[in-house]
């Protein structure tokens, strides 16, 4: 991040300064904590893991991403925040000159109409061609704006923000570029029959065998993990293959709240074929840490078994050469079956793309219920 720059804007007597410094940068941090104090579906992730988000020491993706981080002020008051983000490896991989925005947050349209200005010319100055967002700081952590289903509480690792702020950044510009879907599955609910008798036949006709991670050679089943992902997904829209460095912190972040018996991988003549990956929903926890790890937020953690009932599937793939076998049946099957045994009453099923037209059917044909949507928005910087 570059010096400090301040510009005043003709809208509504907004400043804009760019947050460097360790002074400001926990500014940037701290204004979600202030500004949805009053919004009972917001959930706190820790201040700690906010700050490593940002920082170059601790998150991977930075080895191969810029950022400037700008605070709006008015009054000498902070009114929001943005990050304008260049991701090298997704400009190299899609042959893209993309800037990203993420961490937005802004009291009223005129606050975010003058941060999206700003973003704007922070990657015009780069020779960037559009800008899309949000991203918070990659489509492999957090991303989208939730544009529906602001009843619910969200699920570990995906945002949450007020209903307005659509049309601040549609007032600003923006067009939707993509729309991400997520999905409600009542685990109370028995799986239905068809999925069952599939799942049965796949094991029978193709000697299929499912196991749950071994947490004894936790980062060589990460690898076989990784390399389906890298794999399954390397058509998908605005997909990245994240690094190896990338890949061992987020799995070292999530091995304390991992469930063994929810992480699976699916093997076939030797190999790893398939895996799904779902996580705890540890915002259940996190909701009653209020942002903190002491004085009481340790002893809610501890106690996170007796608390969370929820879990969200944030992983599902079969390689290429193995879609055609009905593996997904099986693995919604044996996460099914494992879920319910384990206690989880609800489930989310986060992110599918929207005109990923046959995982999302899968989804239906199991009992999933479309309740959210995530939007990606674009503006070109001609």
């Amino acid at each position: 991040m570059s010096v400090t720059q301040r510009s005043e804007s003709a809208q509504g007597g907004v400043a804009i300064v760019q947050a460097t410094g360790a002074r400001l940068v926990k500014e940037f941090v701290e204004l979600p904590y202030r500004l949805y104090g009053g919004d009972p579906h917001w959930i706190p992730e820790l201040r700690r893991d906010a700050h490593r988000r940002l920082s170059p020491r601790d998150n991977p993706f930075w080895a191969h991403a810029e950022m400037a981080l700008f605070l709006a002020t008015r009054n000498g008051r902070v009114c929001g925040r943005i990050a304008a983000i260049e991701d090298h490896a997704h400009n190299a991989f899609h042959r893209e000159r993309l800037a990203w925005f993420g961490f937005f947050e802004a009291q009223d349209a005129a606050t975010a109409a003058t941060l999206l200005t700003a973003a704007e010319e922070w990657g015009r100055r780069r020779g960037c061609t559009a800008l899309r967002g949000p991203a918070n700081p990659s489509l492999n952590e957090s991303a989208g704006l939730l544009i529906d289903g602001f009843d619910d509480d969200p699920y570990v690792l995906m945002p949450h923000n007020p209903s307005v702020y659509a049309s601040y950044i549609e007032g600003a510009g923006f067009a939707k570029a993509k729309d991400l879907w997520a999905w409600d599955i009542d685990l109370t609910v028995p799986l239905g029959a068809r999925i069952a008798r599939m799942a049965e036949r796949v094991r029978k006709r193709h000697g299929v065998t499912v196991r749950r991670v071994n947490m004894r050679a936790y980062y060589a089943d990460l690898k076989k993990m990784v390399g389906v992902y890298r794999e399954a997904w390397e058509q998908n829209w605005g997909f990245v293959p994240p690094t190896d460095a990338e890949m061992k912190q987020l799995a070292t972040d999530l091995k304390p709240i991992i469930d063994p018996d929810l992480v699976l991988f699916a093997e076939a003549a030797g190999r790893t074929v398939a895996c799904v990956v779902v996580l705890p929903d540890v915002n259940q926890v996190l909701k009653r840490m209020h942002g903190n790890l002491f004085p009481l937020g340790l002893l809610h953690f501890l106690n996170r078994r007796k608390i969370i009932n929820r879990s969200r599937l944030v992983l599902l793939g079969v390689i290429p050469e193995y879609r055609n076998l009905g593996l997904y049946p099986l693995m919604i099957a044996e996460i099914h079956q494992r879920g319910v045994a384990n206690g989880y009453v609800r489930g989310e099923l986060s992110w599918t793309l929207e005109d990923n037209d046959a995982v999302n059917a899968g989804i239906e044909a199991a009992g999933g219920r479309r309740y959210k949507t995530y939007r990606l928005y674009e503006k070109p910087l001609g």
